[in-house]
């Protein structure tokens, strides 16, 4: 913007400048310098000011790498207002405003020789955010012509504010006469500026972090946020204090199903999980007391059995578990939660094995039961057997009720409603005569689909050589209709489709407690995440107040990170 030939060249040596950038003492500064009282050669004349040195034109080398010149031309804010993206809130920004460029807020609003008030300087703000996110229907607005085909404010219809020079809805309220000026004619805003965002988190903090909902409706009175509750929900998800209050857990894509549930060909309950339930009171003379069940479910056929325990401790689960062994076998491995009686019973098994002798510890090496332990509030990772209590629930509930039975009564329901669930038909259960029957985990276990129903009677002359056959018939049977009926229906996914992003080590989250209330749950820190063997992370340690708990995705919920130091870790 100015001529060119009022530009004169100045060498290194006479240049006052590099007095400040390379730096020189105070006190050198102090006395009269070339900084102060300019260059000498200016006192002199024309003739003997610095002259530009000729550039000399080389040959040019085809050898040698020439030199080229790249340039950026960047465009700096042409305003006064600080720039939004370096404050945090709201109240900052308008400060900043009136400490920083108060002077000239004052000339542009009009207002010379007068403090600069809040108000104004909001206003300022609002105009610069209007200037940047749509100049050309201010343009068009001042001119008073229509607004471009393309614009966003169409359907507002909107209008220029002549008095405070700010665009403001037109919209079909102007009659009301009983809202003010700006209700009924809210100011427009862009939801992606900055400024935008900032006056959204002042509403939600001012309101105390309440849904979207309430947010608009509040911020509605002044202004018109286009879009305004994707908008505010899209604050509200990285907000951390709204992320505590509402987000959920982001549990990973459903897993395949496990080595357990797929034993095919094995023995009934060769894969066994076992869960206990209760209590339920039995009269004893004329005292009461409390007995709870456990039960026994077979992974890959679904067969349940269940027995009645005295108390929770190890030594009772221990003989129950006896009890099942004695009945339905040794089972390979045994899946349950962290309950204490489960992994009471584990250590005293593993201790009595370590105190045998050596050989007849070598000889029963291979009878050893393999305990698998879920992680600590992760119900749904033993969905297969907790959905099976439900189910002794609902017939207690019918059969029992509120009444208190005597012990022998409450074994006999226990016995039967195991006969029950064992009847259930394994699949889908078709109404067309022509189709075969569903087998039911009661035909592995009693060669038979129901224990009500008579066994098959045989005539004499069936008896023969195809006798001993029978029972292997009927496994053989089983397992060639459990293949092509029942596990075609494991493959969909019920729910947990979508996969999602794996949590990673110092991931910040909220560890979910349902005992307490959610202002009171723990904050803590990953430490260490537990990869299934289709890579998603489902489990995880978690640091709290110098305790590390293993807890399940599910009950994990993920804030925004908090800087080291915090009280809250």
């Amino acid at each position: 913007m100015t001529d060119r030939n009022a530009w004169r060249y100045v060498d290194t040596h006479n240049n006052p400048a590099d007095d400040i950038t390379r730096g020189k003492p105070l006190l050198t500064l102090a006395q009269p310098n070339r900084w102060s009282q300019g260059p000498s050669f200016l006192k002199q004349s024309i003739e003997h000011w610095p002259k530009k040195p000729e550039s000399g034109t080389q040959e040019s080398l085809s050898e040698v790498k020439g030199i080229t010149l790249c340039c950026l031309t960047v465009l700096g804010r042409n305003c006064i207002t600080p720039d939004a993206t370096e404050y945090g809130t709201w109240k900052e920004l308008v400060d900043a405003t009136q400490k920083a460029c108060h002077g000239a807020v004052a000339e542009s609003l009009g207002t010379t020789d007068q403090p600069v008030s809040y108000r104004d300087a909001e206003l300022l703000i609002l105009k610069e955010c209007q200037t940047q996110s749509f100049p050309d229907e201010l343009a068009a607005l001042r001119e008073g012509k229509p607004l471009p085909n393309h614009s966003r404010l169409s359907n507002l219809a909107p209008e220029w504010d002549s008095a405070m020079n700010i665009i403001r809805v037109g919209g079909r309220l102007r009659r009301l006469q009983t809202l003010n000026m700006d209700e009924a004619h809210p100011i427009v805003l862009d939801p992606r500026h900055p400024v935008t965002q900032l006056l959204i988190k002042e509403f939600d903090e001012r309101l105390l972090h309440p849904g979207a909902e309430r947010v608009y409706a509040e911020i509605r009175r002044q202004y018109w946020i286009l879009r305004g509750r994707q908008a505010i929900r899209h604050h509200q998800i990285h907000c951390p204090t709204c992320r505590k209050w509402r987000a959920q857990p982001k549990v990973p894509q459903m897993s395949d199903l496990p080595p357990e549930r797929l034993r095919l060909l094995c023995p009934p309950f060769f894969s066994t999980g076992v869960d206990c339930f209760g209590p339920y009171l039995v009269k004893i003379g004329r005292r009461t007391e409390k007995r709870w069940g456990a039960i026994f479910k077979c992974l890959t056929t679904r067969a349940v059995h269940i027995e009645l325990l005295s108390s929770m401790d190890a030594d009772a689960f221990l003989l129950s578990l006896r009890r099942f062994i004695a009945r339905r076998g040794r089972p390979k491995e045994i899946l349950s939660d962290c309950g204490t009686n489960f992994r009471g019973a584990d250590r005293e098994l593993r201790e009595s094995f370590a105190a045998l002798h050596p050989q007849l510890k070598a000889q029963l090496a291979d009878y050893q039961i393999l305990f698998k332990f879920n992680p600590p509030s992760a119900p749904h990772f033993g969905g297969t057997w907790e959905r099976e209590v439900r189910s002794i629930k609902s017939a207690l509930r019918v059969v029992v009720g509120s009444q208190t039975t005597s012990e022998d009564v409450l074994h006999t329901v226990l016995v039967e409603v195991e006969g029950i669930l064992n009847s259930k038909p394994l699949g889908y259960a078709s109404t067309d005569i022509a189709d075969p029957d569903p087998i039911t985990p009661n035909v592995l276990l009693m060669g038979r689909r129901d224990a009500s129903l008579p066994q098959v009677a045989y005539a004499p002359a069936d008896m023969g050589r195809r006798r001993w056959r029978h029972c292997q018939n009927i496994v053989d049977q089983f397992w060639v209709q459990f293949a092509r009926q029942y596990l075609p229906s494991l493959q969909t996914r019920h729910k947990w489709q979508k996969q999602s992003e794996n949590l990673t080590v110092d991931s910040v989250v909220m560890i979910v407690d349902p005992q307490l209330p959610r202002a009171q749950w723990p904050i803590g820190r990953v430490t260490k995440t537990i990869t299934s063997q289709d890579g998603c992370v489902r489990t995880a340690d978690v640091l709290v107040k110098g305790k590390i708990y293993t807890r399940p995705v599910a009950r994990l919920i993920q804030l925004p990170k908090i800087e080291d130091g915090s009280d809250d870790l």
